[in-house]
């Protein structure tokens, strides 16, 4: 497909294992797990006790009380993210067109907090707040982003569960590749520790109950029982090649591939045989240009439910054939838990960090895989490797498939 290359400039996370990109990196490469029992708040009678959360979070770090207090946690996470992110790509927004910038942070349920909060108001029969519809909807991580910076650009969010950050990143790829910008700031936040958020996913037997942080979230192993709640975002900087070299910035890595299918096949289960994400892989990697072979690391949607590492395995193989047995393959949600609609740009910046340092992390937790999660999945120990083409998956809820290619940078 003709059009724009698209590089990677700049990097932003805020993520259980530290509130930086670099304390995130180092952490997965020590093999730190983030998961402990939720004090968000009193989870004494629920089953699922279990979460990763941003500990001791100050908003205020990043931006004013006033401003603060006027968004929601995920909100939060996605502007200190993208300060970040935006700091680390040395844009100057001055020195560009506004309209020529735009932003694409998403959330796949934005506040829930808000939503129990403000409900218990009306319960009660005291006044909501005037605020609560402009705080909770999940568009505000996108709109205070460019509001706080005054980018003017194309300007959405895109709600498909847990692959919105992905799909963001995806549709933030094309937006530069065929005109419509020439920087996108792109990723995805989520906050759903709270009793509405804990009781949904585990009346829907989703969540781990499983008690010891050290094998709450196993994905890919035989004994694994759900995936662990976990919060946070992840935003990069995206930006067209010329236009970054002529400011001089640093270039990380090419964006090269994006895939996004439906199952069409049930509301929270993946298709059994994997054609949906395998399909989305195939077009991923047919933009690109390369063949499964060249792809040498996977960074797996990987919960540790028993459907989606199952049918994720299929959609592999589906989608690389004979080459799938030689692709290296993790899940950093085995560190961090699934921060839902921010996995997606969490992950892409860990594919990103992987390529730039030739590693690949540890699936921690994974001791003894089941009979058909019979792949690579970096088992035991994070390793060396020299990485030229590296691929994520985001799987979500309705059936929503999305990948993304990233390429090692050659001028």
């Amino acid at each position: 497909m003709n059009g724009r290359r698209v590089v990677v400039t700049g990097m932003g996370a805020i993520t259980p294992l530290g509130e930086n990109v670099q304390d995130f990196w180092n952490g997965l490469k020590e093999g730190k797990r983030a998961f402990g029992e939720i004090s968000a708040f009193d989870a004494t009678d629920y089953k699922a006790k279990m979460c990763a959360e941003v500990k001791d979070f100050d908003p205020t770090k990043y931006m004013d009380f006033k401003t603060a207090k006027r968004m929601e946690r995920f909100s939060q996470f996605a502007c200190a993210a993208a300060k970040e992110a935006v700091e680390d790509s040395g844009l100057n927004m001055e020195n560009e067109n506004p309209y020529r910038v735009g932003v694409i942070v998403s959330s796949g349920i934005g506040s829930m907090q808000a939503n129990e909060r403000e409900h218990q108001k009306l319960v009660d029969g005291k006044k909501v707040s005037p605020l609560y519809i402009p705080v909770m909807i999940a568009n505000m991580a996108s709109a205070n982003i460019s509001i706080m910076y005054g980018m003017k650009g194309k300007n959405v969010a895109i709600v498909t569960a847990c692959a919105s950050g992905s799909h963001s990143i995806g549709d933030a790829f094309r937006a530069i590749k065929f005109d419509d910008a020439d920087v996108m700031v792109a990723g995805g936040a989520e906050a759903a520790i709270c009793p509405l958020g804990v009781q949904g996913f585990t009346n829907m037997t989703a969540l781990s109950t499983n008690m010891d942080p050290d094998t709450c979230s196993r994905p890919f192993d035989k004994n694994r029982d759900g995936f662990v709640i976990g919060e946070g975002a992840g935003v990069v900087v995206l930006e067209e090649l010329e236009h970054a070299k002529a400011r001089g910035a640093k270039i990380y890595a090419e964006v090269v591939g994006y895939g996004a299918t439906n199952d069409a096949f049930h509301i929270t289960s993946p298709a059994e045989d994997g054609s949906g994400a395998g399909e989305a892989m195939k077009a991923a990697m047919k933009e690109a240009g390369v063949e499964p072979a060249q792809v040498e690391y996977i960074n797996a949607h990987g919960t540790s439910t028993h459907h989606n590492d199952l049918f994720e395995t299929r959609a592999i193989k589906y989608a690389f054939g004979d080459a799938a047995k030689s692709v290296s393959i993790n899940s950093t949600k085995s560190m961090i838990g699934h921060l839902l609609g921010g996995a997606g740009g969490v992950e892409f910046i860990v594919c990103v960090k992987s390529i730039l340092e030739s590693y690949i992390h540890v699936t921690s937790g994974l001791k003894e895989t089941d009979e058909e999660c019979d792949l690579d999945y970096t088992m035991g120990e994070g390793k060396t490797r020299d990485i030229n083409y590296a691929m994520s998956n985001s799987l979500g809820f309705g059936g929503h498939n999305a990948t993304l290619l990233l390429k090692k940078y050659e001028a």
